[in-house]
């Protein structure tokens, strides 16, 4: 069983939506021209790997006849 409560003050809350801060952050650090070269290698590697990578898959994503019909498999020969 514990006393009774003191009240809070809730001034200092509305004082903290007034409150604005005088301390600026540092300035950003400019980019070298080396990390900017390798960033533009890095993302030129990234959409050649796709664009490669889309080029060697096409011929498994088409559905044309090229030889859908010649091939069976051993399963539906009865065998």
């Amino acid at each position: 069983m514990s006393g009774p409560r003191e009240p809070v003050p809730f001034a200092f809350v509305a004082d903290a939506e007034r409150f604005r801060s005088n301390v600026a952050p540092p300035p950003r650090e400019r980019v070298s021209v080396g990390q900017l070269a390798g960033r533009w290698l890095l993302g030129l590697t990234v959409v050649a790997g796709l664009v490669g990578a889309l080029i060697i898959g096409m011929p498994s994503l088409s559905t044309g006849p090229s030889g859908a019909g010649q091939q069976q498999s051993q399963a539906s020969d009865g065998r």
